[in-house]
């Protein structure tokens, strides 16, 4: 089996889809704008995220939340000079972790709250 998505409750997934496109660098897949607004939004590989609102469902409290407990991450070569873009375009900063073998793994929040990391491993993941 593979992942085909991974998907989150938001308050306003319009916003987030259209802050998600032009700082990310996601693309809307599908647009289905009927009750939740759901948007599926991919990158150039096989990652699919999906925003959604349903009424009546709690939008959890992603900024009360440890990064930890949820967060995305992306690929970056340059986790500095994205972070400092994403910060000028409403991110908040979390905290930089360099780990001894020269990664440089950058926590920041989105204007929403939530965790989004930018990973420059010394290994890639895959």
């Amino acid at each position: 089996m593979k992942i085909e998505h991974v998907a989150l409750q938001v308050a306003d997934p319009v916003a987030l889809t259209a802050w998600y496109v032009a700082h990310l660098g996601l693309q809307v897949l599908r647009h289905f704008p009927q009750r939740n607004q759901t948007h599926f939004l991919g990158d150039d590989g096989a990652t699919v995220l999906e925003v959604y609102h349903a009424p009546g469902i709690p939008v959890p409290d992603y900024d009360a939340q440890d990064p930890l407990v949820l967060h995305l991450a992306f690929v970056s070569t340059d986790p500095d000079a994205d972070a400092r873009r994403l910060i000028a375009a409403g991110a908040v900063l979390v905290e930089e972790v360099r780990p001894s073998d020269g990664s440089l793994l950058v926590m920041l929040r989105d204007p929403w709250g939530i965790p989004i990391q930018l990973c420059r491993r010394t290994t890639p993941l895959r």
